[in-house]
């Protein structure tokens, strides 16, 4: 049940069925789990709802707007601000995906990913909390010193990372020194877009693509995504290619 008004006014109790229609996707009635939004009309549905619609389809399943033509996976992005909503309305809806992505990786022998296993530490304290747990008086510099360490030796806080071999395939351009990185799995095909025209000195990061599979990756497609749907077989590193726009293969 939500709670809206001003703080110093009468607040009104709406329930959360009222609202359902706003926090759903409309492919699998669920709530939204990652969600992800249509760049062309912003209507925002499950992530994997949608990329499993546009396998067949390039149009949005709401209003039905062609996306693009021959590549409407570029055209979508990840909502955060609408996923948080969605976490923070429905009780328990994060915890119980947390435990259901922790599980697909075990019952596979995989070891989970470090956001995961992040999350639910996160979801762990905040119940303790919530619950009333009590705790010493020197727990809060003891914390306040295990975090300060953490901080020390992890840069990228518990972000799943995601190694990363970055090959240049035209004679347009120059080979990186060090073609080898480690990044967030979060962070976007347009931020490798970015680090590349920075090592190379290009005047604009829209001069390149980059491909994977011999296939254009769209700007807003985080790592994470281009590992689970063109690399999820493959062993690690993730090869990507790089080459100027008008240069073809």
């Amino acid at each position: 049940m939500a709670v809206l008004g001003n703080p110093d006014m009468l607040t009104r109790k709406i329930k959360l069925c009222h609202i359902n229609a706003h926090i759903t996707c409309r492919l699998c009635d669920g709530y939204l789990i990652d969600a992800t939004t249509v760049t062309e009309c912003l209507h925002t549905f499950c992530r994997s709802c949608l990329v499993k619609y546009l396998e067949e389809n390039n149009t949005c399943p709401t209003c039905r707007i062609v996306i693009h033509q021959s590549h409407p996976l570029q055209y979508i992005g990840h909502d955060r601000t609408m996923q948080d909503i969605v976490y923070k309305l429905v009780p328990g809806l994060q915890e119980a995906e947390i435990k259901k992505q922790r599980d697909f990786y075990q019952k596979l022998g995989m070891e989970v990913p470090g956001d995961i296993k992040g999350e639910l530490c996160n979801i762990k304290t905040h119940l303790d909390h919530r619950n009333g747990d009590t705790k010493s008086e020197d727990t809060p510099n003891k914390e306040a010193g295990e975090e300060k360490a953490e901080e020390d030796n992890d840069y990228h806080r518990s972000d799943e990372q995601v190694s990363i071999c970055l090959e240049c395939n035209s004679s347009k351009l120059r080979g990186l020194k060090r073609k080898w990185i480690r990044c967030s799995a979060q962070a976007t095909v347009l931020h490798l877009k970015k680090f590349i025209a920075k090592k190379l000195n290009l005047t604009s990061f829209n001069e390149l693509d980059i491909l994977c599979n011999e296939e254009i990756l769209g700007k807003d497609h985080t790592l994470k995504f281009v590992v689970v749907t063109r690399w999820r077989f493959k062993k690690s590193p993730l090869l990507l290619h790089y080459r100027p726009k008008m240069d073809l293969l």
